[in-house]
């Protein structure tokens, strides 16, 4: 009975961490299998982003929810500091082509009920007083945000803990077995592990461990990189990004910089096993930055990483009860944009594996969308 759950959650990132804290806080009882270090992954490679703005809009009602209703509470909750700041997001523009891309991101957000307007390179300046003059506009969302990656991942997992959860690391899973028609089994190199459901959620390779049992998500692994600068004095506390997608990031609590930023390459260098960080993208993200921003010119980075997206073929995830295969559970393909919607994604995959009402309509986020309609 030792590998007997409720719930089998493949995967130890910070989506798989959420989901076991609030269907722990629902009293059921789930094994989470993950192959290497909790929150090894993207869920502690990335920018730390928490932003509603520029969102499709099949996802932009979680980010909502969460920056309303989960992300205020959430240090408090879990009793870690997630380093939650709501300061705003700017995007940046310095061209005319710039401010078209930003008026049609804002159109599409505001009409869909989100806060978030169009501003000069002046009042964007106003906010954030280091950056360039070549600024010319931004769009401003006042309810975007940033926190950190990995301590929201190991907070959720301390809490999950607490509940009851049990962590399996250096599980590597091989394939999903279905008993009776059902999805049961979860075979790992090491043993096999049974649950009433199956929850999957391990980012591209979801699509592998989902072939075993006939279905295939629609995605690719794509590799980006992030950097970290030394402590800075006090700048500002907004998330930044730009509407050319030069760089992002925000200045984080304890004064060094986290950006990510992106060469346009990664399509073409994603083959390599591990993630692993190359020569041109830091100083190609630093040119980038120091355009907007040069008093960070003489800023010294620390440090770099890689991780992986799991970009989906349309760039927005799969959450959803999979109806040709009863009993197991798709989150992955979050292309990304993970990290700021894991609380409201991990409620409403405890929602779904144990077929309570839905906090939000996700129907636009099923895994059969991709099916040819006849």
């Amino acid at each position: 009975m030792k590998n007997h759950a409720e719930v089998i959650i493949i995967g130890g990132g910070v989506i798989g961490c959420a989901a076991a804290y609030y269907l722990a806080k629902k009293g059921v009882k789930s094994i989470v299998l993950e192959r290497n270090e909790i929150g090894y992954g993207g869920s502690s490679r990335n920018g730390g982003g928490v932003r509603q703005s520029a969102r499709d809009p099949r996802e932009l009602p979680l980010a909502m929810h969460g920056a309303q209703y989960l992300w205020p509470q959430l240090s408090e909750e879990l009793g870690v500091d997630v380093e939650y700041c709501q300061k705003g997001n700017l995007r940046l523009a310095k061209t005319e082509a710039h401010l078209k891309t930003l008026e049609k991101l804002v159109e599409s957000s505001h009409s869909n009920g989100l806060d978030v307007k169009m501003i000069s390179g002046d009042e964007a300046r106003q906010i954030c007083p280091y950056m360039s003059h070549e600024v010319i506009g931004a769009s401003w969302c006042p309810t975007d945000g940033h926190a950190n990656p990995m301590l929201t991942t190991l907070a959720f997992y301390k809490k999950a803990r607490e509940l009851g959860v049990r962590f399996i690391t250096g599980e590597n899973v091989s394939e999903i077995r279905k008993i009776k028609g059902r999805a049961r089994q979860v075979v790992t190199d090491e043993t096999i592990y049974e649950g009433d459901s199956i929850l999957l959620a391990t980012g591209y390779e979801s699509r592998p461990i989902a072939n075993t049992v006939g279905i295939d998500i629609p995605m690719q692994r794509i590799l980006l990189e992030a950097l970290v600068t030394e402590a800075q004095p006090k700048m500002f506390d907004q998330m930044l990004g730009t509407a050319a997608a030069d760089f992002y990031g925000h200045q984080s609590k304890h004064g060094s910089f986290v950006f990510g930023g992106s060469t346009g390459l990664e399509p073409y260098i994603s083959e390599q096993p591990y993630p692993v960080t190359t020569s041109f993208t830091a100083s190609s993200t630093c040119r980038g930055i120091i355009k907007y921003f040069p008093v960070l010119k003489d800023a010294k980075i620390v440090r770099t990483w890689a991780g992986w997206i799991d970009d989906c073929a349309d760039h927005v995830p799969v959450i959803d009860q999979i109806e040709e295969v009863p009993g197991l559970v798709l989150a992955c393909g979050f292309s990304g944009h993970g990290f700021g919607i894991s609380p409201t994604v991990g409620l409403l995959l405890s929602e779904l594996v144990t077929n309570t009402a839905l906090t939000l309509d996700i129907f636009a986020l099923r895994y059969n969308r991709f099916k040819a309609r006849a």
